[in-house]
């Protein structure tokens, strides 16, 4: 964690979860006008949940508060993680950039969430 963060957007995990959701948003403008409301919606709606938590965490006043944004944050990812899968295998996604973005968004995760429950 930044201790001389004064605002999330400060925080290098929510900057890294943010550039993630433009990637996104990027990607599902190329999907399908069928899946509209099936991929499009529901893979921006986890994704953006991920630096939405991170924003709303950061403002909490104790650990524990914190501590339970940012594991929201973490469940919002894996949801994401399994669309990608999904759509990797539906032949929607063809680079892997995305799994090692959002491997290294949830790993800094784990590394806040750790840090605020010593």
């Amino acid at each position: 964690m930044n201790p001389y963060a004064k605002s999330f957007k400060d925080l290098f995990v929510w900057q890294k979860a943010h550039d993630f959701v433009l990637d996104i948003y990027r990607l599902s403008k190329e999907f399908p006008k069928e899946e509209i409301y099936g991929f499009t919606s529901q893979i921006r709606r986890s994704s953006v949940s991920i630096p939405a938590n991170i924003a709303e965490g950061f403002k909490r006043k104790t650990k524990s508060d914190k501590a339970r944004f940012y594991n929201i944050a973490q469940a919002s990812l894996e949801e994401t993680r399994y669309y990608l899968v999904l759509l990797k295998d539906l032949g929607y996604l063809h680079s892997f950039d995305l799994f090692d973005k959002i491997e290294e968004i949830s790993k800094m995760l784990d590394s806040y969430i750790k840090k605020l429950c010593l």
